[in-house]
């Protein structure tokens, strides 16, 4: 599949797998919206792509998950391709101990809900390009395929990024096998966003 001037909207593009599929879908020809938060970050990735589009948001937000379509928008006039890829997690907490509303509240709101949400402004034109959308969930697989858009789900497991350092668990990569699907599969190791974000 061609991506040349195709329009891409990457969140969480600041680093990590975001980065690699921004600079990924870039170096294919695409044309690149990068959505992060930290703009140091998003410059340096925008450094590595052709003419990128770089919009500070947090997803979590809803007037700034407006913003991503309205600019992305105003620039190309076009939207092929939605890649939910923002996440976050702020800490640890359990069912037995008690959890903290707040903080699951604060991640669901990034994580789940803002990947609905702008899912749902994109649409319209996603439909009107018949393109491909990319880590979303089945039910918009069924709900939108029937307008000729493709939904993938990537469910990668842990994936070594600066993920645990921005979010300042107690936890090391090498580690992660013991508490996750990790210990199960034959691969038996974690991820590298290159692997993610290779075609």
């Amino acid at each position: 599949m061609s991506f040349i001037n195709k329009v891409v909207i990457v969140t969480g593009a600041s680093s990590g797998i975001g980065a690699a599929t921004a600079v990924s879908f870039s170096s294919e020809g695409a044309r690149v919206v990068l959505v992060g938060r930290n703009e140091d970050k998003l410059a340096a990735v925008a450094k590595k792509c052709k003419n990128p589009l770089v919009v500070r948001a947090d997803v979590s937000k809803d007037e700034d998950v407006k913003k991503i379509i309205d600019q992305t928008i105003k620039k190309f006039g076009q939207l092929d391709v939605l890649v939910n890829n923002a996440g976050t997690a702020l800490g640890m907490s359990s069912l037995i101990e008690g959890v903290d509303m707040k903080m699951y509240d604060s991640i669901m709101a990034t994580n789940l809900r803002g990947a609905i949400y702008l899912t749902s402004l994109a649409a319209p034109y996603l439909i009107k390009t018949k393109a491909g959308m990319d880590h979303f969930t089945r039910s918009a697989a069924v709900e939108l395929g029937l307008h000729g858009v493709r939904v993938n789900a990537i469910s990668p497991g842990p994936v070594v990024t600066d993920f645990l350092e921005n979010s300042k668990l107690d936890l090391e990569w090498d580690k992660l096998s013991d508490i996750t699907i990790l210990n199960s599969v034959q691969i038996g190791r974690n991820s590298r966003f290159s692997d993610i974000s290779s075609k």
